[in-house]
């Protein structure tokens, strides 16, 4: 059970790290700010909304009133027609149009007051999104500017990851030259001492004739000039017996 903590810990220090590498703030702000701009335009139409429910209300509260007007005015023509039923048919119908109107001053009313908190929330909405934008995007040039910056040392201290390839190919490069070098100095010597054949300066056969006619003769004279000198002191010799 242990063994497996261990190992869920160091998978979950891993991934989180993976992960903090792979996450670039300037695209995790542009998100951000992305999700407030819906916000802004949620709240945008939720003052479009209120304000299309309460001009419809007001439409119809303009409708009913001229209503009234018209039973108000048909209950004096009735009334003066000694018509007293009529007159009351119509105030009564007036009656009951002035009942609804009351019903709709107050729905009006409350579409007002969240008219109003809706356009106060979308103000404050507004600024604090503008706020959001000047300070992400302050964000993000400084960070690009220190990541700038950090790809720019490492690059001149050798610390990046493509500066390091380079730097072990070169190594690597150079190691190899001086192998090869050494190598070819190794033949050199080892030719230069006869330990090698050069095959590549192998002469003709003129050439070796030649050489071999060459290596003779010195071989002649060398054992004339050898048989010379032995000789010498035998003639000598003879020569004082003689006298």
């Amino acid at each position: 059970m242990g063994l497996l903590s261990r190992m869920s810990s160091i998978l979950k220090a891993k991934m989180s790290d993976f992960l903090d590498k792979a996450e670039d703030p300037r695209e995790t702000l542009d998100y951000s700010y992305q999700k407030q701009l819906e916000l802004l335009q949620n709240v945008k139409r939720g003052v479009v909304d209120v304000v299309t429910a309460k001009r419809r209300l007001e439409l119809q509260e303009a409708k009913l009133k001229e209503n009234a007007a018209k039973l108000d005015g048909q209950a004096k023509q009735a009334l003066a027609a000694g018509r007293e039923d009529l007159a009351r048919t119509a105030l009564e119908r007036k009656q009951v149009i002035l009942l609804q109107l009351q019903g709709l001053d107050s729905q009006i009313a409350d579409l007002e007051k969240e008219q109003e908190k809706l356009t106060t929330a979308e103000t404050r909405l507004a600024m604090k999104v503008e706020s959001f934008r000047t300070r992400k995007e302050t964000i993000k040039a400084q960070y690009s500017a220190a990541e700038a910056q950090v790809r720019i040392g490492e690059a001149v201290t050798g610390l990046s990851e493509e500066m390091a390839d380079v730097g072990y190919a070169v190594q690597h490069a150079e190691d190899k030259t001086e192998k090869l070098r050494a190598r070819a100095g190794a033949i050199d010597e080892l030719v230069a001492a006869g330990t090698l054949e050069d095959f590549t300066g192998t002469p003709d056969i003129v050439e070796r004739e030649l050489s071999q006619i060459s290596v003779s003769q010195n071989v002649e004279q060398e054992l004339a000039r050898m048989k010379q000198q032995l000789a010498a002191p035998k003639q000598t010799k003879q020569l004082k017996e003689g006298k």
